[in-house]
């Protein structure tokens, strides 16, 4: 798929609103500056980038009819991440979950404030933070479509890296956590990806 400037999917223009073409390209615009770059097979771009198109990309494959809500929500989930470093926290469980909870909340913020810039109204930025958020994913059909959308994008595009830092052990204890966020549904889109060999067989004796 080919992609303009701001980093919006051509061929999908003409089916959005003026409000939701603005937003996503403010998103984009923000997270163009992303200093950390990322080599794909075909181009350099900056890593948040590359992280918020390919949110969306998966999001219109796995939902085609989702919500203007969600598309924010998927296209903002790393908005500006790299200013918040984990190494900002301290080491450990308590510093994982305290960086998370307030990178969440940071990315949430900041969609609304891009939101309001594209003449979104409080009410719909009180939506999309919320979906940042993960709110109420066993209730929320939306906040559980926005975790698989996350998940699928994980597995598809970046377990490959976490397979080269961590043990085997590590690996299918972050493939059983991520699978059991998942849907039904998203499990069986996971299926289909064309993992590597060895991948495969992890994920296969993680989820039987």
């Amino acid at each position: 798929m080919q992609y303009s400037l701001g980093g919006v999917p051509q061929l999908s223009l003409v089916f959005m609103t003026d409000k939701l073409q603005q937003v996503l390209r403010l998103i984009d615009q923000a997270n163009a500056v992303d200093p950390n770059i990322e080599t794909t097979a075909d181009r350099q771009i900056a890593k948040e980038l590359l992280y918020s198109q390919r949110m969306s990309d998966k999001l219109s494959e796995f939902c085609p009819e989702a919500s203007e809500h969600l598309q924010i929500a998927a296209r903002a989930q790393h908005i500006e991440r790299w200013t918040s470093p984990r190494s900002d926290y301290p080491a450990g469980r308590s510093g994982y979950k305290k960086w998370r909870s307030e990178l969440l909340l940071f990315h949430a913020q900041r969609a609304a404030q891009l939101m309001a810039q594209a003449n979104y109204s409080e009410d719909d930025q009180v939506r999309v933070q919320f979906l940042i958020q993960k709110r109420q994913m066993s209730r929320d059909p939306e906040s559980q479509t926005l975790e698989d959308v996350v998940c699928l994008v994980f597995l598809e595009h970046y377990i490959n890296r976490f397979a080269e830092k961590h043990a085997p052990e590590k690996l299918m204890d972050i493939i059983k956590k991520t699978w059991r966020k998942m849907s039904p549904q998203a499990q069986q889109a996971a299926l289909t990806i064309d993992f590597r060999k060895d991948i495969f067989k992890l994920i296969s004796a993680a989820i039987v």
